[in-house]
């Protein structure tokens, strides 16, 4: 498992019975989690005083209770090439705007891309609030970033903004991932490395239906396409279940290696908990990397 282990800012600090407590900074936060599916001791008194709690509905969904919490707050996280900051605040289906295991991800993409000694241009698909985007910018590198929410393109320019690449070379886009990549095929353009984080489902900003599971493979056989001769890396990331990183990586390996070369590694990501010293598992990803 790659573990996301590097933080001061986020710490799972507990998770039983269904939900993890963690601390966002200065502040605590219970939410739902799926992979708790234990029942040990909720012994940490902040467990009964959290600043925020997302209740999960029997029917479906939820809502937040908040007790002394900002509408809005910054952390920071440091991948290796300084630090990034992101702002944070309680939305839609008990999301903060930010996956803190995804920190494993960016120290892999900063390394990439700091060792390569050359100009890097990366793409990055379904970019969320953009924490891959702005590690890749923070490390070097020029990046594409596309997302169908113009609300969250807006968030990912603010958390550049607040990471000091303002003015990085970022291009921002809102759209529908797939056509925006079949039109960079006709355009001929390509990059060093991609990095892609779909949804299990959505819809594109023109209503475009995504179902990961009938979608996923195509796209990847579309992104193949863009890469350089001398690209770096391609990383997929999911958090839907059922597709395990076995999967990916040979979704990966099939599309990219008998061209491409290189290799393909994939494991599960996770968090460390502080109270048992166990990991909680947070999602899979592949990575295919050159060989040089």
């Amino acid at each position: 498992m790659w573990i996301a282990d590097n933080w001061t800012d986020y710490e799972v600090l507990d998770a039983a019975s269904g939900e993890k407590l963690e601390r966002w900074g200065d502040y605590i936060l219970v939410r739902p989690d799926p992979q708790v599916i234990w029942h040990t001791g909720k012994n940490d008194a902040r467990w009964s005083y959290p600043n925020g709690h997302y209740h999960r509905s029997k029917k479906g969904g939820g809502s937040w209770e908040f007790f002394d919490l900002p509408k809005s707050w910054t952390i920071s996280y440091n991948a290796g090439a300084g630090d990034l900051s992101f702002h944070l605040k309680p939305f839609a289906f008990k999301h903060t705007g930010l996956f803190p295991e995804q920190a494993v991800n960016w120290n892999w993409i900063t390394e990439k891309i700091r060792h390569t000694g050359r100009e890097v241009s990366v793409l990055n698909l379904f970019a969320y609030t953009g924490g891959a985007t702005v590690a890749a910018a923070k490390a070097g590198a020029k990046v594409t970033h596309v997302d169908a929410s113009k609300g969250m393109v807006t968030w990912a320019k603010e958390n550049a903004a607040a990471s000091g690449l303002a003015d990085a070379p970022i291009r921002w886009l809102v759209d529908d991932c797939v056509k925006f990549v079949k039109r960079e095929i006709r355009r001929g353009h390509h990059y060093d490395g991609i990095i892609m984080d779909p949804p299990s489902y959505g819809r594109g900003p023109g209503g475009e239906v995504w179902k990961i599971e009938e979608a996923i493979y195509d796209l990847l056989g579309l992104c193949a396409q863009l890469l350089n001769d001398d690209s770096i890396f391609f990383l997929l990331n999911s958090y839907t279940t059922g597709l395990q990183p076995a999967t990916m990586a040979y979704m990966l390996s099939s599309v990219l290696c008998p061209s491409a070369g290189g290799r393909v590694t994939s494991e599960e990501v996770g968090l460390p908990v502080t109270s048992s010293g166990l990991i909680l598992p947070c999602g899979a990803c592949a990575r295919w990397e050159s060989i040089s």
